[in-house]
């Protein structure tokens, strides 16, 4: 086996065995193995007479789905000799992929590797400096592993797992040429090119070179920080992400979850009992109301009593003055007048409501109340609708990988949300559940029209768990919004499943409130 790599003594020292790793870190092991799934090993390797001979390897990571970032110094041979190819072997699945080199920068000992074909998740990059004595993590192949292991040439072109150790920042460094994060996570020869990531998985560097002590192993590592990638990347045109956001556990965002779980639940026990009180106010109000309803009734219709028993016996007087004259027509229709005014009286009086009756009264007309503003709840009336605009709370956000830019969505009662996708209803949430073919990420969308919360949930999955989500999707073919009971049915059916098969903590959880959205009201207003 002939080798034509041939290195300064600086990056040699890269190429050093592990050194003594540091305590443990408090990361979410979830959010490491997902960022191994954007770790591949670069071989290179050599073809003179038929035959490939193994040159070297290091690691590099996928900043876009075809974009393989590692060092220059790994990919150094190929300025050397015309015969050597690029092998982009990934962390999982069962292909490995040429690839090309499209850009070198030795001045801060980085490169870009395209992709000939197959996709790649791609890793986020942390959008600020990372803090001295944070917890760190590199990922990549070092060799002394792979000989430990006695794995052959035909092993080392194979998907395997990268090998993951933890350290600390020690601080930031500027060599002679570049800018650097110094820290102590244990590396070795093949490390070189791969990421150094934080808690949260985002990266903060690559993984370049190592200090020498005595000629023996690396005790400290040192990583191309962000800001020369990031520039690189630019010059470049890479469109790659990146956030900023801060580095919250998992741990501590459950402890977050049940902190407003508790205090939700004590807030509505608390809303449950200020209902109970309003409604003990406004059955008070409406049997003093009733009484006095009641009363002026009494009154009046004690009144009107009085009234006709006078006219009974004005009428009556008149109508026995008139018999006894001999009048017999008009008598009579005058005592018949008094009789019917004094059942009148007797009647209007035996009639008048009960002051009892004042607590049936107000009791009917709450139930009426509760019963109109169930209808109208029922009927979405007091739920949000239409154009919104959703803004994320990073206090109740776990952000990992994503930029947080506004949100513009479009809700219509019964679940359509833009006027294309149909959710399903959960309680008093509307949820839908997305498995896309091309993003090794499944991200659950949770709206709630009455709080006006939106709610996405993100896990970034192994290849194995993507095609089993994706074949469970794949049960499920109608797209457009919809009222069909059954079709909703279905929809149903294949969230619950997909829901079995994701963990029980996502990646990132994104949390936005949302109202409606100022510009669309302006353009109802002008039409």
């Amino acid at each position: 086996m002939r080798n034509v790599l041939k290195l300064p003594l600086m990056l040699c020292a890269l190429m050093m065995a592990s050194f003594l790793p540091s305590g443990p870190a408090s990361a979410d092991p979830a959010d490491i193995a997902a960022s191994s799934r954007s770790v591949v090993r670069v071989v290179l390797v050599a073809r003179d007479s038929g035959k490939v001979y193994y040159v070297g390897h290091g690691s590099g990571f996928a900043v876009t789905s075809n974009l393989i970032v590692t060092n220059a110094h790994v990919v150094a041979p190929l300025q050397e000799d015309s015969t050597i190819l690029i092998g982009i072997v990934p962390s999982q699945g069962s292909k490995s992929y040429g690839g090309k080199l499209v850009a070198v920068s030795r001045r801060n000992d980085l490169a870009l590797i395209r992709l000939e074909e197959g996709r790649i998740p791609a890793i986020p990059l942390l959008g600020t400096p990372i803090e001295d004595g944070a917890d760190v993590f590199a990922i990549g192949y070092p060799g002394t592993v792979d000989r430990a292991q006695g794995l052959l040439l035909d092993q080392l072109i194979e998907p395997m797992s990268p090998i993951k150790t933890t350290g600390n920042v020690s601080g930031g460094r500027t060599s002679k040429e570049f800018d650097t994060v110094l820290h102590t996570a244990p590396m070795a020869a093949g490390n070189s090119g791969g990421p150094l990531v934080d808690a949260c998985g985002r990266v903060v560097g690559v993984n370049s070179f190592g200090s020498l002590s005595n000629g023996n192993d690396a005790e400290f590592g040192f990583a191309v920080s962000n800001r020369e990638l990031s520039q690189f990347l630019r010059d470049a045109k890479v469109n790659f992400g990146q956030t900023s956001s801060e580095c919250l556990s998992a741990a501590a965002a459950s402890q977050d979850a049940r902190e407003r779980a508790a205090a939700e639940r004590r807030m509505a026990a608390e809303a449950r009992a200020a209902r109970a009180a309003e409604k003990e106010r406004a059955y008070s109000d409406q049997l003093r109301l009733a009484e006095r309803e009641i009363e002026n009734t009494r009154e009046n219709r004690i009144a009107i009593a009085a009234l006709l028993l006078a006219i009974a016996v004005l009428a009556g007087a008149a109508g026995g003055v008139m018999l006894d004259r001999g009048k017999r027509n008009p008598g009579i229709a005058a005592c018949a007048g008094a009789a019917f005014c004094l059942l009148g009286a007797l009647l209007v009086f035996l009639t008048r409501p009960s002051l009892n009756d004042a607590e049936d009264i107000a009791t009917a007309r709450i139930e009426k109340a509760e019963k109109d503003a169930a209808k109208k709840q029922a009927s979405g009336d007091t739920a949000m609708q239409g154009q919104m605009l959703c803004t994320i709370e990073p206090e109740r956000s776990r952000i990992t990988l994503s930029e947080t830019e506004p949100l513009a969505i479009d809700w219509a009662s019964g679940g359509c949300i833009n006027e294309r996708t149909q959710y399903g209803r959960t309680g008093d949430k509307w949820t839908r559940i997305f498995v896309p073919n091309q993003e090794d990420t499944v991200s659950i969308n949770s709206f709630d029209p009455k709080s006006g919360e939106f709610l996405t949930e993100r896990f970034l999955l192994s290849m194995a768990n993507m095609e089993q989500a994706r074949e469970i999707r794949g049960r499920y073919t109608y797209g457009q919004c919809t009222s069909d009971s059954e079709v909703l049915t279905k929809l149903e059916d294949m969230q619950k499943a997909l829901r079995q098969a994701l963990p029980a903590q996502p990646n990132e959880r994104l949390v936005y409130r949302c109202v409606a959205d100022p510009d669309s009201a302006d353009e109802d207003a002008a039409s």
